[in-house]
């Protein structure tokens, strides 16, 4: 199944950036500026990988186990913030919307919780979260400084730098504490069939 919605995800992707085109917005920067479609891309990535990998009865490496699990966070973060806080919002038709913001990352924190074919995370590597969304925020920041485009209203320059540091915070604290849960759901053992089978 994780094959299946790695190449969905594409599709949506693709067929939103085609659109775009067809629109007149053709600067693939500003498209993939937007955190949830490069979240969205990686979250494709790292599930067809493991998916395929599985697939062929390969082991899967901890990097990519890793990778996954930051990307299950960071569509946490993805989710929250848009039906939260920012609902409604953008240019995207409201079925690809729903598909990224709400079918994505509910599909990838349930399977990461029930489907148990994974090593649990070290905590000693959950600052592995940050590096990823630091940068895109930064680079987001100087383009808003820059070229004054930024992909979300929250993140305009016109609010104040003090609002934009606060804002930025925020979005870290919600960061790790989605990731501390993604964390911790590695650790748990779900009692599966086989499990119940080998107590009877």
């Amino acid at each position: 199944m994780r094959v299946g919605v790695a190449v969905g995800v594409l599709v949506v992707l693709g067929w939103t950036y085609a659109r775009s085109v067809q629109r007149g917005s053709v600067n693939p920067f500003d498209f993939f500026g937007y955190f949830t479609n490069q979240t969205a891309l990686w979250s494709a990535i790292v599930l067809g990988a493991t998916g395929i990998l599985l697939l062929l009865d390969r082991i899967v490496p901890a990097s990519l186990t890793l990778a996954r699990g930051v990307a299950v966070a960071c569509l946490i973060v993805v989710g929250v913030v848009y039906n939260g806080f920012v609902p409604g919002t953008g240019s995207a038709p409201p079925w690809v919307s729903a598909v990224l913001h709400i079918a994505l990352p509910l599909y990838t924190v349930l399977d990461w919780a029930f489907v148990r074919d994974h090593p649990s995370l070290p905590w000693r590597s959950l600052w592995l979260v940050l590096p990823y969304p630091l940068l895109w925020l930064v680079v987001v920041l100087v383009r808003g400084q820059t070229d004054g485009w930024v992909p979300y209203g929250f993140l305009l320059p016109s609010r104040g730098l003090g609002a934009l540091v606060l804002t930025s915070l925020g979005l870290l604290a919600m960061l790790l504490a989605a990731a501390a849960a993604v964390w911790a759901l590695s650790r748990l053992r779900v009692a599966t069939t086989a499990d119940v089978g080998s107590r009877r």
